[in-house]
């Protein structure tokens, strides 16, 4: 696959921020995007919205970051280290999505600022469970995703966002529609999820054209941080100067590789892994 450049030693590489949560197990969340982006050649800034007590099986527990700290990280950075993309995970309330869109608002970060803004709108858990209060998941529809350059729900969190429950490639465009009429630049449907497929087909959508980006599945339950993976790759390549669609197909390759790579971690579900960029040439 195509890989992002590197920088040079000693020179200043492309920044990124992510705004998420911790997963103290290491496979997901803040931890998956800072791996991702320092294996693609990228500075990774942080901006912690909640920490998790997490491990392979689950999350039992976590404590939200108030949201004026949570504003206060994403100021500073982008008004100091200044980057060239952001990307969101898990937000984990109402007063926390709030604070980030006004922030991003602020500094220029969204689709209709400056810097292009990749929401990874974290709702639900790999097992399909809610993770957000109705409330906060309104605040997710109508106050986060209509910042976004571009939108990465999974199945899961297509079904909690907007309703509709994606079986099939006609699904998936109602879907796709249902979320850019939320006011997204663009929008994903991610095909992850939809074991019933022999491939894993991610559907991109505009408003005007549907792009389709296709790998083979792969037969693994390590697949934890997968979509943290794949939005953090995303982000990557749009700080890199990437269109959306490139960035996209980027990405879709990224995890794909990652996937493959992944590995046993604890009882549950051990991690995506993008370690194999170390042994590429």
């Amino acid at each position: 696959m195509k890989l992002l450049p590197l920088t040079p030693d000693g020179q200043t590489p492309v920044r990124v921020l992510t705004i998420a949560g911790t997963d103290s197990g290491g496979g997901a969340g803040i931890q998956a995007d800072t791996r991702t982006m320092a294996l693609c050649g990228v500075h990774a800034c942080v901006a912690v919205a909640a920490v998790t007590v997490q491990n392979s099986m689950g999350v039992s527990d976590f404590h939200e970051i108030p949201p004026s700290i949570v504003a206060g990280q994403v100021r500073v950075v982008a008004t100091d280290i200044g980057v060239g993309a952001v990307k969101t995970g898990m937000l984990a309330s109402t007063a926390i999505i709030e604070a980030v869109a006004d922030v991003c608002r602020e500094v220029g970060i969204g689709r209709d600022g400056h810097i292009p803004l990749v929401v990874d709108p974290v709702a639900a858990s790999m097992h399909g469970d809610p993770l957000l209060h109705e409330e906060a998941l309104d605040a997710v529809r109508h106050t986060l995703i209509p910042l976004a350059t571009v939108v990465t729900p999974n199945l899961d969190e297509v079904r909690l966002i907007t309703g509709i429950d994606v079986t099939d490639d006609a699904s998936a465009r109602l879907a796709a529609e249902a979320l850019h009429k939320l006011g997204p630049q663009w929008a994903i449907v991610k095909g992850g999820h939809l074991r019933s497929s022999e491939h894993s087909t991610d559907l991109l959508f505009d408003g005007d054209k549907f792009l389709e980006f296709t790998a083979p599945r792969i037969g693994t339950t390590n697949d934890h941080g997968g979509g943290d993976t794949l939005a953090a790759a995303i982000a990557c390549a749009l700080a890199n100067g990437y269109s959306v669609p490139e960035a996209v197909e980027f990405a879709k390759d990224w995890t794909y590789r990652c996937l493959a790579a992944s590995y046993d971690l604890g009882a549950g579900h051990g991690p995506v892994s993008p370690l194999w960029r170390l042994h590429s040439d």
